[in-house]
């Protein structure tokens, strides 16, 4: 049995890196590994709708001002405009499915409200 296929775009990121293991009309689906100690930005998107599934690790999310602990198989909805973030609090990477739902799921559908990184635009 040979090696997955990649299917789209791949990004190495500060916070750890995302592949796009599908897409079509409507929709995209993400990997996205978070290395210990790292979040994401805090951000809101104004074209798509996410729902994450733990695959590895644990997640500190925090979604809408909430924060949630999410577990191996656990998963949870973020609707379109809702501020979030996800952190890997932990000391093993934390790897987590995402599948996106919207008219447009382009990277540049972020609007970054915090950053570690400095990536906020002003």
């Amino acid at each position: 049995m040979g090696a997955a296929e990649v299917i789209g775009d791949s990004a190495v990121r500060p916070w750890g890196s995302w592949q796009v293991l599908d897409e079509g009309e409507g929709f995209k689906v993400k990997r996205i590994v978070v290395e210990p100690g790292a979040r994401l930005s805090y951000q809101t998107h104004e074209h798509r709708a996410e729902h994450w599934t733990v695959v590895s690790g644990t997640a500190t999310c925090v979604v809408d001002g909430e924060t949630l602990i999410l577990e191996i198989a656990d998963s949870v909805n973020v609707a379109i405009g809702e501020p979030h973030r996800i952190t890997n609090e932990h000391d093993v990477p934390l790897i987590i499915i995402e599948v996106q739902h919207g008219t447009y799921t382009g990277e540049d559908d972020i609007c970054r409200l915090e950053d570690d990184y400095g990536r906020v635009e002003v």
